[in-house]
Order: C-alpha cells, then sequence, then structure tokens
C-alpha cells in the first residue's frame, strides 16, 4: 500500500498574481507527483484554501485536477481546516464531495446519553485501510471534539487505521513556535498507524510510544514572506506499507494496535520555484546606498525565473525608508528575467521611529505583538485605551460579509460598529 499525505496549500492566500499562480501550480504538481508514484490514495489534513469560499477562478482549477483523480479511481480524503471551515459549520469541501471529488472523513455523531463523540471511518475500498479524524478551529475551539472523544470505540478497531488532524500538538512543535498554545498527543486515540496532520507549517515526523507515526508535512506551498524565507519551498509525506506476501485486504485485516508493521515515510520537497535570498542589515546606511548592495548582491547570481526575497533590517543612517528606491531595483531584476520579487521592512527602521519588534513566525500573534510594540509612539490617548481600542477597531474591521448581506449593508453595518467604538 502505498499514499500520499498533503496539507496546508491555502490556495487564494496570497495576493499577488505571481504567487497565487505558484501555489496553484504547487497543487497541480503535487497531485500530478502522485498520479506518477501510483499512489492507492492521497489524505489532504485541512486548509485546502485559505477561505471556506474561495474564488470561482480557484474552484475551476481544483474541480477540473480532483476530477482527473475521480476518472483515474484514486481518491483522496480530507477534513477541514481552521481556513476551510465558517463559522457557519459550511465548507466548499462539502460541494466538492457532493460532487464525488473528494471525501471528507471527518464524521460522527454525539451519544446523547453520555454527550459523547463518536467518530465513523470511511474504509478504502482498494486497500481496505480505514479513515478518520477531526477537523481543524481557529483559536483552539477543536479541543472540545477531542475532549469528549469516544477513544475506546477507535482504539479497539480492527485494521489499518489513519488519523487526520489539523490542531497544534505540544509533542510536535518546532523550536521557533513553542510559544503556541498547544494540545497534548495523548488527546489523540492511540493505536492508528499513522496520524496525519495540518496546521502547523514546518515539517514534522515522530514516533510516539503507543501510538504510530506522528507528521505534519508543513505547508504544500509557503503562505507568507517568513515561510518562503525560512523554507523555500513546500512539500508531503508518501508513505509505504508492506504487505508482507499478503494481499492489501488481508494485511489491512491486522489489528494494528497490536501488530504494527514497518511502514517508510518519506517528505518530498516540492520546488516549483528556485528561491534567492537577501537578508540585509541597513545600520547606518544611506536610501541609496541600500539601493546599490541590493543590485550588487544579486549581481553575479543566476536569476532567470527565480523568485528573490529580500529582507531589510537595522536603523538608517539618513532618509526615509520610501527615500530606498525600490522600484528602480525590482525593475532591473525584472528585467534580467527575476520570476518576482517579494521585499520585507518590518525590520527597518528609521530615526524618526521607535524600532518595531515583533516574530513573524505566527500570523496569529502577529497582530497583538504589533499593537503593543507600536504604542505610544504618537500620545493621543493614554496606553491602555489606546491598546483596547485598536484591538476594538481591528475585531470590527475583521469581521466577515454575513450569508445574504449585501456589499452596502456590511459596509454600513462596519461604518456604524466603528462609529459606536470611536464616540464611546
Amino acid at each position: 500500500m502505498r499514499y500520499a499525505h498533503l496539507a496546508d496549500l491555502h490556495l487564494g492566500s496570497w495576493r499577488e498574481p505571481k504567487m497565487r499562480d505558484l501555489s496553484t501550480k504547487a497543487f497541480l504538481t503535487a497531485i500530478d507527483d502522485c498520479l506518477q508514484r501510483n499512489v492507492d490514495f492521497i489524505l489532504f489534513a485541512g486548509d485546502f484554501f485559505n477561505t471556506s469560499l474561495p474564488g470561482v477562478d480557484t474552484l475551476k482549477i481544483v474541480a477540473k485536477k480532483l476530477k482527473e483523480l475521480q476518472e483515474k479511481s484514486l481518491p483522496l480524503y480530507c477534513i477541514a481546516g481552521s481556513h476551510d471551515f465558517s463559522p457557519s459549520g459550511k465548507t466548499m469541501l462539502d460541494v466538492l464531495e457532493e460532487g464525488g471529488l473528494l471525501v471528507n472523513v471527518c464524521k460522527g455523531s454525539v451519544d446523547p446519553q453520555t454527550k459523547k463523540l463518536h467518530l465513523s471511518f470511511t474504509v478504502d475500498k482498494k486497500t481496505g485501510a480505514k479513515i478518520t479524524g477531526i477537523l481543524g478551529r481557529r483559536g483552539l475551539l477543536d479541543k472540545a471534539y477531542y475532549e469528549n472523544l469516544d477513544l475506546e470505540s477507535l482504539e479497539n478497531e480492527p485494521a489499518y487505521k489513519i488519523f487526520l488532524f489539523h490542531t497544534t500538538l505540544t509533542e510536535l512543535k518546532p523550536k521557533h513556535l513553542e510559544h503556541l498554545e498547544s494540545q497534548p498527543v495523548s488527546f489523540l486515540p492511540k493505536g492508528f498507524d499513522y496520524y496525519a496532520g495540518g496546521h502547523v507549517h514546518h515539517p514534522t515526523k515522530i514516533e510516539q510510544p503507543g501510538y504510530g507515526t506522528l507528521t505534519y508535512t508543513g505547508a504544500l506551498f509557503p503562505n507568507s514572506f517568513a515561510e518562503v524565507e525560512k523554507y523555500g519551498k513546500g512539500g508531503y509525506f508518501i508513505v509505504d506499507v508492506p504487505s508482507e506476501g499478503k494481499s492489501e485486504k488481508e494485511r489491512a485485516s491486522l489489528e494494528s494496535s497490536q501488530q504494527k508493521v514497518a511502514q517508510q515515510v518519506a517528505w518530498i520537497p516540492l520546488e516549483v520555484v528556485k528561491h534567492l535570498p537577501l537578508i540585509l542589515s541597513c545600520d547606518g546606511k544611506s536610501p541609496d546606498v541600500i539601493s546599490f548592495e541590493m543590485l550588487n548582491y544579486f549581481e553575479n547570481k543566476e536569476i532567470k525565473d527565480a523568485l528573490l526575497t529580500i529582507r531589510l533590517t537595522g536603523k538608517l543612517g539618513s532618509g526615509k525608508i520610501s527615500d530606498i528606491k525600490f522600484r528602480d531595483v525590482f525593475q532591473q531584476l525584472l528585467e534580467r528575467g527575476a520570476y518576482s520579487i517579494l521585499k520585507n521592512t518590518s525590520q527597518l527602521q528609521a530615526e524618526s521611529f521607535e524600532e518595531i519588534k515583533i516574530k513573524a513566525d505566527n500570523p496569529e500573534t502577529i497582530e497583538e505583538e504589533l499593537i503593543k510594540e507600536h504604542l505610544q509612539q504618537m500620545k493621543t490617548f493614554d496606553r491602555e485605551t489606546e491598546l483596547q481600542l485598536t484591538k476594538s477597531l481591528l475585531g470590527v474591521l475583521n469581521t466577515s460579509k454575513k450569508e445574504g448581506e449585501t456589499v452596502m449593508d456590511f459596509q454600513g453595518r462596519v461604518e456604524s460598529e466603528m462609529d459606536k467604538i470611536l464616540h464611546n
């Protein structure tokens, strides 16, 4: 038996059209690669899309590729991630499942007496593998699902078993994300052969006593400047399970909690574009010197069709950040054939502003840290009032349009709520 484990594509997350194209290319390339590797099925552990209502153009591309899988009888089993899932409980995955293009394996019911969540298994017809899982929710709201999970029924089920999850597990957190809130591996049912994780964008694979192989694939394609800079590319896992001389269905009938079979789990890098990074210290330098050094760094490098990332750090010796000739520099690099250029000046400051220090590895905490670091640069309010007012306004701006609400009504509602905050 051979299968693939993908996660965290976040189609639609990039604003830049060329970066969106790369994200789409990563999806198409990964599916083609899975076909070439003759996998029996594909797992997708959440965040297929970056929103519960992706754009029509994105959906057309995805549906066409999934239709190709359907025609070749290659199943795709998935769960909704924290971005796929909407507060109303609806997800575009439901639409794709209704069309027979994928199978959402997060299925079950709540026992009215015990209040326990009973998950049901989806059985892969070809291999007999049994698959189930729990969807992801923002802010660890999925924690309640795990706390009320009927573990016994899951653990006693015979066969080769796979559990899909989309949450942060303490034992799997990389060091640079150790500040993230998480829950222990013990929340998961024991005795599964493979635990296919999503949500944490860092490739990880561990073995834990009482459990099988626990993994995070990392993002199928980087979803932010920091991820492009750190990883350069995405990837996924290929899992090979030996049949040991038996048919696949005979192999699947073994009780995985008692008879573990050695399996090979390999991370497959997925490089859809060459990446060249530059981190440039600008301490004491003028905008003209910085502009020259950016061009000089790439002077003797092969940048044709490459994605360039430029991070500027430190404190300018003179002038303003806006004086740096980004437009001219980027134009020259693009004329030499660079695919696209991303810049980051969050760690760069001019003399007229205090330094802002934030960690760029966790988008869910950046907003809070940025507000606190930036407080009192203007003395309009006291510190606490400014903090609460800023958070309240950002909370209103982060609201979503309700189902059936017109754009005009939505804008009016947001303006009204902001007006109430400002005049209270």
